[in-house]
């Protein structure tokens, strides 16, 4: 009896070891949790620190001295401003083809912040262009520059029908997509047989603009007045530097 009550007692203990250490065993933390966990977080990082493939370029400009050989055709002595206080402005535009490009412009040097302010709305707005050459690539001829949709700043020559200087002899007025805005005689002609569709205003169309729209209301900020707020003939592609 002696014997047999030892053996249940030696039973009854290791049961109850077995018991007080299962317990430890499942306190465990699971290990599958932990690595999806671990694994993530460096995923995300990567994703964050690639940029989208479809994010355009950013804006650039710059302004530089412009050298008299650039000026070949639309600068001569006797000019209102001198090619020394001139700047070329080289600056990205959004193109017709729904693509970035850079153009040159040459505008008097009290106002290329203008410019630069202006062209960079335009263009985080991806407002279209359609090129954008200094007008002495057409020597200088303001009808031919016009009729290749040229946009274009500084010309030293005369007002259309006047003997004083254009702004644009100043290096103070800027003529945008001067096809799909055209200057229009108060009779509702235009010289440019290309241009005759966009004489009337308002209308839709790509770089086409209107009255109080956020081209107008860009150049409005910097002080720039609008040609196609005159009164009789319209001029729809220009502004300049506090208007005429």
């Amino acid at each position: 009896m002696k014997r047999a009550a030892a053996i249940a007692f030696v039973v009854l203990a290791s049961a109850a070891c077995a018991a007080a250490e299962e317990p430890a065993a499942s306190a465990d933390p699971p290990r599958e949790p932990a690595t999806v966990t671990a694994t993530a977080e460096p995923t995300s990082e990567r994703s964050a620190a690639t940029p989208s493939p479809t994010a355009p370029p950013a804006f650039t400009s710059k302004v530089s001295r412009v050298s008299r050989d650039r000026l070949p055709y639309s600068w001569r002595p006797g000019c209102p401003v001198h090619y020394r206080d001139l700047r070329l402005v080289t600056l990205s535009y959004w193109g017709f083809d729904g693509k970035p490009h850079t153009g040159e412009l040459v505008v008097r040097k009290t106002v290329t912040d203008d410019i630069e302010t202006v062209f960079k709305k335009l263009y985080d707005r991806r407002w279209p262009i359609r090129q954008m050459k200094l007008v002495d690539a057409y020597k200088a001829d303001d009808y031919d520059s016009i009729d290749a949709d040229n946009t274009s700043a500084f010309n030293c020559r005369r007002a259309t029908g006047s003997s004083n200087w254009s702004n644009h002899a100043y290096g103070e007025a800027i003529d945008v997509n001067p096809l799909e805005n055209p200057y229009v005689t108060a009779s509702g002609g235009t010289a440019h047989r290309n241009a005759k569709k966009f004489t009337k205003r308002p209308m839709k169309g790509k770089g086409v603009i209107n009255p109080g729209d956020r081209v107008v209301k860009t150049f409005a900020q910097v002080g720039w007045e609008w040609g196609g707020y005159w009164s009789g003939a319209k001029d729809y592609q220009h502004f300049s530097k506090g208007g005429g």
